[in-house]
């Protein structure tokens, strides 16, 4: 057993892990299958329903339930560090097959006004705002609650069908 670190399997698949800082993490065992879906050119995030919708020519084609925010996330972003997700349209600018979670999916943000408000205050807007999957860490289950510092986080099986689904310029709204 490594030493500050301890994993516990409970019930139903789902994990408890207890990390030296006192941090607990209930994990939930698996994500519900996703559909392979058709070319998604349109993603809505509805942050306080914690859900996003996968549009593909103008059709509603699938719902994600439970998806993960920042650690902050009700408002808007201002800064780097604040832990909010951004509200706003943006677009899928880059994808990141490398990244420390499963997959990513960049979003566009800041955009200008992001940019010069936070500058007028002095600091920076922050960026790399990813949809992604799950730590690579984590090898099974899904981190519950909102836990990343400004992202949308989804199952490692709902990334791979974004991954394989969404290109880049697909139109992203984030909506409070």
């Amino acid at each position: 057993m490594m030493r500050g670190r301890r994993i516990l399997l409970g019930l139903g698949g789902a994990l408890l892990l207890a990390l030296a800082g006192g941090a607990v993490w209930l994990l939930r065992g698996s994500a519900p299958d996703v559909p392979e879906l058709p070319r998604i050119d349109r993603i809505v995030i509805h942050k306080g329903a914690r859900e996003m919708e996968l549009w593909s020519g103008g059709k509603l084609v699938h719902t994600m339930q439970g998806v993960a925010l920042g650690n902050a996330p009700v408002g808007q972003k201002h800064f780097e560090g604040d832990g909010k997700t951004p509200e706003g349209r943006y677009a899928i600018d880059f994808r990141n097959g490398e990244s420390s979670y499963h997959l990513s999916l960049r979003l566009s943000y800041p955009d200008a006004a992001a940019t010069a408000f936070a500058k007028a205050q002095g600091r920076s807007p922050g960026g790399e705002i990813y949809i992604h999957g799950q730590p690579n860490w984590l090898s099974l289950g899904r981190l519950k609650g909102d836990w990343t510092q400004g992202c949308v986080a989804v199952s490692n099986q709902e990334i791979e069908a974004l991954w394989r689904a969404v290109p880049l310029g697909a139109v992203v709204d984030v909506t409070a």
